[in-house]
């Protein structure tokens, strides 16, 4: 009979009394749900979504409840219980994601101040059982109205593959503005230095045609404030098409032996032919490296760095912009691409000045640009020198116009020593010639730059 008493007592020891001691510390937890919320600007407009997080990693998730009180009336806009797996344990809910569409006019909910609740709850026996409560009040501005724009500009003439700047003014601060051309967009940046002005919301974007984009292109200002309401606004302008040089270029056994070596890091297969290997490098790294330049050419300074016309390296023009090259080996095209820049002859080694004051975004070798430079001047604009033999500046470093940058050189994808000049707007490579006359710079920058500060 002693031995079935003692056999009964660990068994509650065993069974009942030890697992409540286990589990009591668990559940009797005073550790708080987390709760995330993605809402950098407090503002939620015609449409909106918003993030939220909750994790609770020791007795698991129980509830979430999220609202919007919006004077004497509340809004719910979330509600989930997460399932209990028992008092032994099992699996539990420690983490999850919300994205959560709010539209204010569909749910009638008035423009003006808001107060947005997040309510979470977990699994613990804290507070008579209902678990440890976390609550997030956050004061939101309900905003339904889009911004307005007022191009302040006249018409606008660009030419395919060109260059042009708009300007104009928002009615607020924005998340983001710009101009879209095609389906293309150029930010715009803070005009109020350059045009001497007090108004914080005036923009200038300077914007380019892809060589590829004709007349029938789409150009239009386009902003989000920061409660997520867009709007666009057109204007007029007219685009001049431009019909580009075709051109062919002799590959040759000795050139190939002569160049190949020269990219042996980058080429995979060391069995390929030599035409194999240039193929590769022609077309796989030069979009490698056009996106490298493209990559910098999204990050500019809001400063205008530069000042009147661009200076162009004296010599001869060999290859123009956007010439449409065939490459031939044997008689036979083995390639197409299109040329993005201007290559003009130098004699060996001479000296190439700055184009323009700046600040040096690049400053190495780059494919089969060779040593190259590229130099921010500010607002989008870029200057690149490549096919360099020696580079006189580092990355970061503040240029003047004429100051030395380097030398001309052979360096990468190229035949004989001269200098590939190249301009970029954002990422679109444009023409040359363009900012290397004082007229087209007066005619399509200056003036409209001065027009607008005639009206501050």
């Amino acid at each position: 009979m002693k031995n079935v008493k003692l056999w009964l007592i660990l068994s509650v020891c065993i069974f009942i009394i030890l697992p409540l001691i286990l589990i009591f510390p668990v559940k009797l937890e005073g550790e708080k749900p987390s709760v995330s919320l993605d809402l950098k600007f407090p503002s939620i407009g015609a449409s909106k979504e918003i993030s939220v997080s909750v994790s609770d990693t020791r007795s698991g998730i129980r509830r979430v409840w999220i609202g919007l009180l919006k004077g004497d009336r509340e809004y719910l806009l979330l509600e989930k219980d997460f399932p209990s797996k028992g008092l032994l344990g099992g699996k539990k809910v420690t983490e999850e994601s919300f994205k959560i569409s709010v539209d204010p006019k569909k749910s009638g909910i008035l423009d003006g101040k808001a107060v947005l609740f997040i309510i979470a709850r977990d699994y613990s026996w804290r507070g008579w059982w209902n678990g440890n409560k976390t609550l997030i009040e956050k004061e939101v501005m309900i905003d339904t109205k889009r911004p307005g724009i007022d191009v302040l500009n006249n018409v606008l003439n660009i030419s395919q593959g060109g260059s042009g700047v708009v300007i104009y003014k928002l009615s607020e601060p924005c998340a983001s503005n710009g101009v879209h051309v095609g389906e293309n967009f150029f930010p715009g940046y803070s005009a109020k230095d350059v045009i001497g002005s007090k108004e914080a919301n005036i923009f200038m974007s300077l914007i380019a045609l892809d060589y590829k984009q004709g007349p029938e292109t789409d150009i239009f200002v386009k902003a989000t404030d920061h409660a997520g309401n867009i709007t666009s606004a057109g204007f007029r302008y007219y685009v001049k098409g431009k019909k580009f040089r075709e051109d062919s270029i002799n590959i040759s056994d000795k050139f190939l032996n002569w160049k190949m070596p020269e990219f042996e890091s980058h080429i995979q297969d060391s069995q390929s032919s030599r035409v194999e290997q240039f193929l590769m490098i022609n077309d796989k790294l030069r979009k490698s490296n056009y996106q490298t330049f493209a990559e910098l050419g999204r990050k500019s300074d809001n400063i205008l760095y530069w000042k009147g016309s661009f200076l162009r390296f004296p010599g001869k023009r060999m290859a123009g912009f956007a010439d449409h090259r065939k490459y031939k080996y044997n008689g036979k095209t083995i390639d197409r691409q299109v040329h993005m820049g201007i290559d003009i002859a130098s004699v060996s080694k001479a000296e190439v000045p700055a184009s323009n004051n700046g600040k040096v975004v690049l400053a190495k070798y780059l494919g089969i640009y060779g040593k190259s430079v590229m130099i921010d001047h500010g607002f989008g604009l870029f200057t690149t020198y490549s096919h360099l033999s020696r580079i006189n500046v580092k990355e970061g470093q503040i240029v003047s116009r004429g100051e030395i940058v380097g030398n001309t050189g052979l360096t990468g994808l190229a035949g004989g020593d001269h200098l590939h000049f190249g301009v970029l707007v954002s990422n679109i490579f444009v023409n040359p010639i363009e900012w290397w006359d004082s007229h087209w710079i007066k005619d399509n920058v200056s003036d409209k730059i001065n027009e607008i500060k005639s009206l501050r």
